[in-house]
């Protein structure tokens, strides 16, 4: 018989059935609806809403499941509509009639959205390790690389000169913004709705607060109606995976060029590349080419619970049932990247020659050159067009502006002197952009050391959870 047989006098159509239940996938709860229910009767046994005799048989028969549960044991029935009647089934078999009190001033509309704030916050805390243990990565990779002189882009084409520290920190510093938007997260949900029943409260006299603090909230959602169609921590936590995946996906396709023969830049390890069926020489960088694809489906997860709550009126309606999957879709395929992720970029082997070489060819100290003269008097609209025909001709003669002759220089301006060289030199260019953010290997240092010191103490955030 089902849980809720009473107003339904008729059997439910299997097809019916088959379409209404999620225990296939909302199985995964098991562990934060048994917590908040050990929870739920603890407080139903200290308030006196329940005896203390059944109190202490619901408790061992939870627990007793529990730790079937965990040690693998089948025990679920396959035929239960969701988690919450298939535990609660259980436990009435095992229990008897104190199984049949849990559900008192309870609904599966709060009992739900506590499963979903648990089991969100405990896999917050998974991926929030894991953004770090990448951040770590690229910080100690850009600590290697602080003199590797490379291009960097604007429109994919060459532009000025940077260091593969500084390009890397970049992304180190994406993932602080990532850290924190999922801290954020964590916060703005740490409220507990169990108590609100199906929408409006119970008129039996629990604590609300009592129930929270056993279960680690800071407190409750303070609304029924809300805390029961609430579902905005699951959608930010999906709009937070899907920044975080953006910012993959970025590397990634950088990874993908770099390892390119055109660009040549860097090496992937054979652990992290695969082959090809039919040409033997291949080897390709799937690793990056699947992060960037799953990004979409991480796209594909928060624009579907999107389009799920939109339209919803007040309060709890069968939709929401979909969030389940989309979010646990979402963490699972995130928590997957970045584990495979981490390791392919510690051991990414990088060709500094090969980015000096490009770094040198492409004209990317035009702009220092420019500066040269306005430091001269020249103002910078002037500078700006005498260093382009300089370009100009340089294309036209196969040269670079370090292969011209002091003659030609000054032939185009005569503001230009011998000094002109140890200026337009790559190292130089990079060292004299030392400003906060910039990539002189003095200002990149000091980011890494505030990168270092941020992921030090978010660890301790992490810890005191």
């Amino acid at each position: 018989m089902k849980l809720w047989a009473g107003r339904i006098q008729t059997d439910t159509d299997s097809r019916v059935n088959d379409f209404n239940a999620s225990l296939a996938f909302d199985a995964r709860l098991y562990r934060e609806d048994i917590e908040g229910s050990m929870a739920h009767a603890a407080m139903l046994g200290a308030r006196g809403i329940i005896s203390q005799v059944d109190t202490d048989a619901i408790l061992a028969g939870l627990e007793g499941i529990l730790r079937d549960l965990e040690d693998g044991k089948d025990i679920l029935d396959p035929d239960a509509e969701d988690i919450h009647m298939a535990v609660e089934a259980l436990l009435t078999q095992r229990v008897g009639d104190p199984g049949r009190r849990l559900h008192t001033a309870r609904s599966r509309n709060d009992q739900v959205a506590l499963d979903m704030r648990l089991y969100v916050k405990k896999e917050i805390q998974t991926l929030h390790g894991l953004a770090l243990a990448f951040q770590k990565t690229l910080t100690d990779k850009a600590e290697v690389h602080l003199d590797t002189v490379m291009p960097g882009y604007t429109h994919l084409q060459r532009a000025q000169p940077i260091t593969l520290a500084h390009h890397l920190m970049a992304y180190a510093e994406m993932l602080r913004r990532d850290v924190t938007r999922l801290e954020d997260c964590h916060r703005r949900m740490d409220l507990c709705p169990l108590g609100a029943g199906a929408l409006a409260g119970t008129t039996y006299p629990v604590d609300r607060a009592d129930t929270a603090a056993r279960l680690g909230f800071v407190g409750v959602v303070p609304n029924s109606l809300d805390a029961v169609s609430d579902r905005d921590f699951c959608l930010e936590l999906l709009a937070d995976l899907s920044i975080l995946m953006v910012h993959l996906s970025r590397l990634a396709e950088e990874i993908i060029l770099w390892c390119s023969w055109e660009f040549g830049f860097a090496d992937l390890d054979d652990a992290y590349a695969t082959g090809s069926s039919i040409m033997p020489q291949k080897k390709n960088p799937d690793v990056a080419e699947l992060a960037r694809g799953k990004t979409g489906r991480v796209f594909g997860d928060l624009t579907a619970l999107l389009t799920v709550m939109k339209g919803l009126p007040l309060a709890y309606n069968k939709d929401m049932q979909e969030d389940k999957e989309a979010v646990f879709d979402a963490l699972d395929t995130v928590k997957t990247a970045l584990t495979v992720f981490t390791p392919m970029v510690e051991t990414l082997t990088f060709k500094s020659d090969r980015m000096r070489r490009a770094a040198a060819e492409g004209f990317l100290n035009a702009t220092d050159c420019a500066d040269y003269l306005v430091k001269k008097g020249l103002p910078f609209r002037e500078a700006y067009g005498v260093v382009g025909r300089l370009v100009h001709t340089c294309i036209a003669q196969g040269n670079t502006l370090e292969t011209l002759s002091l003659e030609e220089f000054q032939s185009a301006c005569p503001l230009f002197a011998p000094d002109v060289y140890p200026a337009l030199a790559l190292d130089a260019c990079v060292r004299a952009r030392k400003a906060d953010g910039g990539p002189a290997p003095e200002a990149v240092r000091a980011h890494i050391e505030q990168i270092r010191v941020f992921a030090a103490a978010r660890a301790l955030w992490q810890a005191s959870l």
